[in-house]
């Protein structure tokens, strides 16, 4: 058996780094130990692979190799941040003084708290090859996919496939004496089909994958899952009418519709907005927020899962935090600067998008938990109303928790049963208010396939959604009247 090479063994191979150099860099970085510095180093080395399968040809093979560290100096809510794209110990020192002289500017505080303790966790061991893959294999896959597609009916016009395949490492090194090192896979595949019918036209998709290998794709033929609904979207969009306009009770389906729950309600709950006092959830720690049928959960140790890590971007072990419980309001996402500041220590959410970006408090699996009430009994509770089973954009207003969101598949309930396919509806509402109409929680939770890409402040991570089958009374939905 291969041995592990440790984080100091990795340094020195890939950069040449010692761990005496490593000290000193971090000696520069905390010259003002006085005033309460705090200091890290994110090495990050990787690479991306991307194949894109359009028209039935090949287009647009790709790879990318990214490699740089950055540095970081906390002094209270002050955060000094340099880094450099050629690792060496020159670029390292002048990085920890720029990262110094930044964070000086600063009232004198109490330091980075160490917050609790947890075991590093395995979630994603990485077993077979993941970059390098010989390209007739891959080929193979997209080929199968589009074929499948193609096969479902004669209307599917173009399919287009794509696969991308990520291979990173990062070590964290930290002036808490802090030395980890996380390997981290990344893999999705996505599967669009183009329908036609006369002169209408109408778009089908699905994705999947998460921190996996390639092999996770042709187990159980994964891929002719993603291949069928995309296909099946598509054809059932032919016949959708204009989504109806009004206040109604909305029927979520289980999964991906959790993207709801992740805009409308985890933005809010992230530390720094709650800090600064300008989320919607602000000060509310013990109070009311949601209806006793609802619990959300933060979770970053769910294996194999896009958004789970075994550390986050600042070297803490991820973990499963509770946010909401039976409708209280429990606790917030922290990262290391905001959980000292407000006196709670990290919950293992400070993610960043690379070596270049300030991490900050963001979600990793995000959701809603599951119920009493099966699928069946929520539909026919509903006397008119909407299913809503797959979601494109949504943007919400973190100050008041006010969202949009577009519904790119959804069917009419009427009586009962569901009826009409129907596109064009858009959720309109508030997360908070939302979460009070939450009249019935299904017992089929499940978390979306591994699709998610969260943005904030420009940066960009993966994270995972989730949620049972719910009922949401009192819906605004933006479509055409009838």
């Amino acid at each position: 058996m291969k041995a592990v090479e440790t984080p100091s063994q990795f340094l020195s191979r890939t950069f040449g780094l010692t761990s005496a150099q490593l000290e000193r860099v971090l000696g520069i970085a905390t010259g003002s130990r006085d005033r309460g510095a705090f200091a890290d180093i994110y090495f990050q080395v990787g690479t991306t692979e991307g194949l894109v399968f359009d028209q039935g040809i090949l287009k647009n093979p790709s790879r990318s190799e990214v490699s740089g560290a950055g540095i970081r100096v906390v002094i209270g809510d002050k955060t000094g941040y340099s880094y450099t794209d050629h690792v060496n110990v020159r670029n390292l020192t002048t990085a920890a003084r720029n990262a110094a002289t930044i964070a000086l500017h600063s009232q004198v505080v109490d330091p980075i708290q160490v917050g609790p303790q947890r075991q590093q966790h395995n979630l994603y061991p990485l077993e077979g090859i993941l970059i390098g893959l010989p390209l007739p294999e891959k080929v193979d896959l997209l080929t199968r996919i589009d074929r499948e597609c193609r096969k479902y009916d004669p209307r599917i016009k173009n399919v287009t496939v794509s696969l991308a395949v990520q291979d990173e490492t990062v070590v964290i090194v930290t002036s808490l004496g802090d030395l980890i090192l996380d390997r981290r896979p990344l893999i999705r595949l996505s599967v669009s089909c183009l329908a036609e019918e006369g002169s209408r036209r109408e778009t089908g998709s699905s994705s999947g994958g998460g921190r996996l290998d390639f092999a996770f794709f042709l187990e159980d033929d994964r891929w002719k899952k993603h291949a069928l609904k995309a296909a099946q979207e598509a054809i059932g969009l032919l016949s959708a009418v204009p989504a109806p306009a009004g206040e109604m009770t909305v029927v979520l389906g289980n999964g991906w519709p959790g993207v709801l729950i992740h805009e409308a309600v985890g933005h809010g709950l992230e530390g720094d907005f709650n800090r600064k006092g300008t989320s919607a959830f602000s000060k509310m720690i013990g109070e009311k927020v949601a209806s006793d049928l609802c619990t959300i959960v933060d979770d970053g140790t769910v294996p194999g899962r896009r958004g789970s890590l075994n550390i986050d971007d600042e070297g803490v072990p991820t973990g499963n935090t509770v946010l909401i419980e039976k409708g209280v309001l429990k606790g917030y996402l922290q990262d290391r600067t905001n959980g000292s500041l407000m006196r709670h220590g990290s919950t293992g959410n400070g993610r960043r998008e690379s070596y270049r970006h300030v991490p900050m408090p963001r979600m990793t699996n995000t959701y809603l938990a599951g119920g009493q009430s099966t699928p069946e009994e929520i539909i026919r509770s509903v006397k008119r109303g909407l299913y809503a089973v797959t979601f494109g954009g949504g943007q919400v207003d973190i100050t008041n928790g006010d969202y949009t969101f577009s519904a790119t598949s959804a069917i009419l309930i009427e009586d009962g049963k569901l009826t009409t396919p129907v596109k064009g509806a858009t959720l309109i509402g508030n997360g908070p208010k939302s979460l009070h109409h939450v009249s019935m929680v299904g017992n089929d939770m499940a978390l979306d396939e591994g699709t998610g890409t969260c943005g904030k402040r420009g940066q960009s991570v993966p994270v995972g959604v989730g949620m049972p089958t719910i009922r949401i009374d009192n819906v605004t939905v933006g479509g055409t009247s009838r």
